[in-house]
């Protein structure tokens, strides 16, 4: 079952940003829906991952999401 998680990422700012994350969620969940605002600067993540995968991976690819 998927679940929407919706993260604030302060340091995302451009288009390689939303690519490295959304590259980075879909490493661990080829499934995953990501939308990213950057007007808003914030991230939703539909997947059956625990928020907690999300979260690590996000920093992973180099940026400092919160809940």
């Amino acid at each position: 079952m998927n679940e929407t998680i919706t993260l604030k990422v302060p340091d995302m700012n451009c288009g390689h940003c939303v690519r490295a994350i959304e590259t980075a969620v879909r490493a661990l969940d080829a499934r995953a829906e990501v939308r990213c605002d950057l007007d808003a600067k914030t991230v939703q993540v539909a997947t059956g991952l625990a928020g907690a995968a999300v979260l690590e991976a996000i920093r992973e690819a180099g940026y400092t999401p919160s809940t």
